[in-house]
């Protein structure tokens, strides 16, 4: 029996296609209209898309995109294709496409590049490091869904979260390290994206651990083996770990809150102006839940929150980029497709200066 094509499929969130309202209207509307990120009723849904979200957020949302959009276009997009471009030299024998959970390219369309390229047998890589059912769970869901269309469904291999793997936490610690020797500063801060505390307690099968106590993610067991809020907390114990940090100068906080539900704390733009008032001058920010830069590290962090920071008596903030395509982050994505895919004879090691 001939062997087939083993290809790879990097799939990131989404990016509207230009800075402008319409566009982020329109890649709003398909993002919120998913029901693992707006997770109410129906009628729910649609009534606070359609009345509340989409008539304001939009044009506040371009105007934030505008502030870091690049001659490439979208950073996550820009930075998602270097990514991409390096991985498929890091595996030569592999075909390796980008899409999109939201937005573009699409799911659909690196299925269908990777179809036409005799790939019967593909590696669904979502780049989220913690696992959450409204990022690596939709975009699972979605892979499977477009691929059920095709009528030779391809056999598909998942890739699953990374955020304590050996390899994320050196690349993120590499990107880190000149950041913090420059900067030499008073207070380390993990900033996740956050989610709604309802997530959590899905999450648990158990349905007695997740937010049932303060220690609840002091370490990852059965019950909480999916929780996001726990990954983040064992992500940022490990990335302190291998900087040699002071656990004491380094707290974990969530961003990017939306809505009125209570969404798992505590809160960023609260925890960075009470270090500031606290006496810290200088804070980095790592940002470990993207592996792209992007609007909640460029804008979020790097802009809104330095100014909240320095307004509250603080010095300097500064953001640590992300991994983006950073050398250390190409070795350890290509390192956990070779050891998700299939292993036929098409497969070979990975290849390239330094990537061995």
């Amino acid at each position: 029996m001939p062997s087939s094509t083993v290809g790879v499929l990097l799939v990131n969130l989404g990016t509207p296609d230009a800075p402008q309202a319409p566009e982020v209207r329109r890649y709003l509307r398909e993002f919120l209209s998913d029901p693992r990120v707006l997770d109410i009723s129906a009628i729910g849904r649609w009534l606070l898309l359609n009345l509340i979200i989409l008539p304001r957020r939009p044009a506040r949302s371009a105007e934030a995109y505008r502030k870091i959009w690049g001659p490439d276009g979208s950073p996550l997009l820009s930075h998602s294709r270097a990514l991409c471009e390096q991985v498929r030299a890091a595996l030569p024998d592999l075909q390796v496409e980008l899409a999109m959970r939201y937005g573009n390219p699409s799911i659909r369309a690196g299925l269908t590049a990777l179809r036409d390229r005799g790939c019967d047998r593909i590696v669904v890589f979502p780049l989220y490091p913690q696992y959450a059912a409204s990022s690596t769970g939709s975009t699972v869901e979605a892979v499977y869904r477009e691929a059920a269309g095709l009528w030779n469904t391809p056999y598909l291999s998942v890739v699953p979260p990374f955020y304590d793997d050996p390899g994320f936490i050196n690349a993120f610690a590499e990107v880190g390290a000149p950041v913090l020797a420059e900067l030499r500063p008073d207070h380390v801060l993990y900033s996740f994206h956050g989610l709604p505390e309802r997530h959590m307690h899905k999450s648990d099968v158990s349905g007695q651990h997740c937010l049932r106590r303060d220690d609840c993610c002091a370490q990852i067991v059965a019950a909480n083996r999916h929780c996001y809020r726990a990954q983040c907390h064992a992500t940022a114990a490990a990335l302190t770990a291998r900087l040699g940090l002071d656990p004491a100068s380094t707290s974990l906080s969530f961003q990017s809150r939306l809505g009125r539900a209570v969404w798992i704390r505590p809160y960023t733009d609260i925890v960075l102006p009470e270090l500031a008032r606290r006496g810290v001058k200088r804070v980095a920010v790592f940002c470990p839940a993207f592996v792209a830069d992007c609007l909640e590290t460029l804008e979020e962090i790097g802009i809104r929150a330095e100014a909240d920071f320095k307004a509250a008596g603080g010095e300097a903030l500064r953001l640590v980029p992300s991994l983006n395509a950073h050398p250390a982050w190409v070795r350890s994505a290509a390192a956990l497709i070779r050891e998700t895919a299939p292993h036929g004879r098409r497969m070979l090691p990975v290849a390239g200066p330094g990537l061995a």
